[in-house]
């Protein structure tokens, strides 16, 4: 009778000494994700929780436990994500676990094309395309097709880099996708499907391929070759993916390819931070995990080691209101702390000097301003309070979103206030003049030379010889800019230049003119804080820091800035105090996203991840009184995200001038709880 030899699972050999103590070092929830069998499994971990430390105790356990490194695929959105987990899992274990495989999806699928590409029709030594490369390629096939040459509306070869990129990762067609988000384009619909033909064809026939074909292309080496499919998917014992409710459709898809061999697949992530849709991000994707994974374990991280409980109260109460969404219940052992505040101000400049006030009594408290952020929707968001801040002086660098005097349509504007303020700016003349159509650099200077040397009215035509290329364009500006010249307020001449330039904007800025347009209602709207042209433009002339001021080494001397960030820049961050300001119906949730239901769960997540990004304060603002071009003032809503909070979840606040004079009017406000606020001048 032969001898019986039981085979132990790699497990099971490895399982017997460790030299991790992974119960001790994870609490429950984690110790049950780290050290989990194999098989489909899905992490629901919430803001917070201890989600890269958990993956990294996985990885060693892994290791420790027997499984080959090499067969271990870590597949993360950045690449320093995952070297920075392979690190700490090293230093944790030992040198085995940078033999894991990690990276992001477009690497882990540049290395299986490289092997595998001749297979599809591509040499090995293929080049990429950076997202650069790819539109100058699309220019050139628009340019050999004579596709719109001369049409100014066709769009730019960097918009059509990112709508070839979208009907990738998306799955859909162009058509479709143009009426979604780029409803300009749709004359051109026939050409556009004429051009991504042609691109496909040039990198096909040139052995080139772009960030998108890399994910594509691997899709289309398992969907052609059974066998090769099979091989790399043995090579993969276990697969790991991080923020898995970032994925897109191809990388969803490569999830579910890599592992079909072994099933071994861990997905992290949180529904309720899936915030990228815009992107390409599908938040479908994490839903339906269970569903195309039979037999998925769901595990959860709900302890949170950031925030108090009174923040992750109002977190909990914003995300149960969410209409699709794994249940899970964030909880702290900081059980003490001020409940978050919410603050109405009168008008947007009352919101920005309540916010500057609280942010330099922090500062003297001993916070640093890099302890604190301003978060908000978009980044028009925040023009008033840098205007505010700079008047106070206080340093801030700003993340997402332009600053006020960055934007190319915001200096155009700038550029005619001061030739009204001084009708001998050459600089200023020189970015007017070359708007018109017809005028280039060398005519702009002649121009210029003529208009800053005579002595008569500069917004006068006179007697000289002008070409009919640019006459009527010219007469139109001089015409507004002497009109402009009455205007009663500074804000009735911002109105004249804007809707003098709104044409301008719609040829200059065909792309994407209605957010820029969205741009100078809220410029228009910044004017009537002022009495005088000369006050808005010395205001706005005030720089702020720029972004590299955090890149550099600090000198002893030096003051790290604040934070200013939108919300979608701000995730996976954590500060001291976190201020969300504009909480507005029509902004925060925004007014594109009223009559789309998943659109407006999006816009909840965006809050949820505001509110998490907070350790001891949180302060959410909105101004009462808002004003919009050819209306003027009118009331506004708060978000209907805070608007129905029970003040036990969050507190009002009532904003008071120092002299004792309530800023709110009307008794209901009188009513509130009494946590005031005291504006100085």
């Amino acid at each position: 009778m032969a001898r019986r030899i039981v085979l132990k699972s790699e497990a099971d050999v490895g399982r017997r000494s460790l030299a991790i103590d992974y119960r001790g070092e994870l609490n429950e929830q984690q110790y049950a994700a780290a050290t989990a069998s194999g098989g489909p499994i899905l992490v629901i971990a919430g803001a917070g929780t201890g989600k890269t430390r958990t993956l990294i105790y996985r990885v060693a356990y892994l290791v420790e436990t027997g499984v080959r490194p090499e067969r271990i695929v870590l597949l993360t959105f950045t690449r320093r994500a995952s070297r920075e987990m392979l690190t700490r899992a090293s230093v944790l274990l030992d040198g085995r676990c940078s033999r894991v495989k990690g990276g992001t999806f477009h690497s882990y699928c540049l290395g299986v094309l490289r092997r595998y590409a001749p297979k599809i029709g591509f040499p090995n030594n293929f080049t990429i395309l950076d997202a650069s490369d790819s539109a100058d390629v699309i220019d050139a096939v628009r340019t050999a097709a004579g596709l719109r040459k001369t049409d100014r509306r066709f769009p730019k070869k960097r918009r059509l880099q990112s709508i070839f990129s979208a009907v990738v990762n998306q799955g859909t067609d162009i058509e479709d996708l143009l009426v979604e988000r780029y409803p300009q384009f749709l004359d051109y619909v026939d050409q556009l499907v004429e051009l991504y033909r042609g691109y496909a064809a040039y990198k096909e026939r040139y052995g080139l391929m772009d960030y998108d074909d890399l994910l594509s292309k691997s899709l289309v080496l398992f969907d052609e070759d059974d066998r090769t499919a099979k091989a790399i998917s043995s090579e993969c014992k276990h697969l790991l993916v991080d923020e898995y409710q970032d994925t897109n459709r191809l990388q969803a898809e490569l999830v579910r390819r890599l592992s079909a061999v072994h099933r071994n697949v861990m997905a992290v992530g949180d529904d309720a931070q899936s915030i990228y849709r815009f992107r390409g991000a599908e938040p479908a994707n994490i839903f339906e995990f269970p569903r195309v994974f039979a037999d998925t374990t769901i595990l959860k991280l709900e302890q949170n080691y950031r925030s108090t409980q009174p923040i992750l109260d109002l977190a909990n109460h914003v995300l149960d209101h969410a209409t699709e969404k794994y249940e899970k219940e964030l909880f702290s052992e900081k059980q003490l702390g001020d409940l978050p505040a919410v603050v109405p101000a009168p008008d947007d400049q009352d919101e920005s000097r309540f916010v500057t006030q609280t942010i330099l009594q922090l500062r003297e408290d001993g916070v640093p301003l890099n302890r604190i952020a301003v978060l908000f929707r978009s980044g028009f968001n925040s023009y008033a309070l840098e205007m505010e801040l700079n008047r106070r002086n206080v340093p801030f660098v700003k993340y997402g979103g332009l600053k006020l005097s960055e934007a190319a349509h915001i200096k155009d504007i700038i550029a005619h206030l001061r030739i009204l303020e001084n009708p001998r700016d050459a600089i200023s003349w020189n970015r007017v003049l070359q708007l018109l159509e017809g005028v280039g650099p060398k005519t702009a200077r002649d121009l210029i030379e003529w208009i800053t040397t005579d002595s008569g009215d500069p917004y006068e035509l006179k007697d000289r010889p002008y070409s009919p290329r640019y006459i009527e364009e010219l007469k139109r500006l001089f015409n507004m800019f002497r009109q402009a010249r009455g205007a009663a307020s500074t804000t009735d001449e911002v109105e004249l230049v804007v809707a003098y330039y709104d044409p301008v904007l719609k040829r200059k800025y065909f792309d994407d003119f209605p957010k820029r347009q969205q741009d100078l209602e809220h410029f228009a709207g910044l004017s009537s804080q002022y009495q005088t042209r000369e006050s808005f433009l010395s205001s706005l002339a005030l720089d702020p820091i720029e972004l590299t001021a955090l890149e550099g080494e600090a000198t002893p001397d030096d003051e790290s800035p604040l934070i200013l960030s939108t919300i979608h820049s701000a995730k996976g961050l954590e500060f001291h105090t976190v201020f969300v300001i504009q909480a507005l119906e029509g902004v925060l949730p925004s007014s594109y996203s009223l009559n789309d239901g998943e659109a407006i769960d999006e816009e909840l997540r965006l809050l949820y991840v505001a509110i998490t990004r907070a350790e001891q304060n949180l302060f959410i603002s909105y101004p009462t009184v808002q004003y919009r071009r050819f209306e003027g003032e009118y009331f506004a809503r708060p978000s209907r995200f805070i608007a129905e909070v029970p003040e036990s979840i969050l507190e009002p606040c009532v904003l008071v001038e120092d002299t004792g004079r309530q800023l709110g009017s009307g008794a209901e406000d009188a009513r509130k709880p009494e946590m005031d606020h005291l504006l100085g001048a």
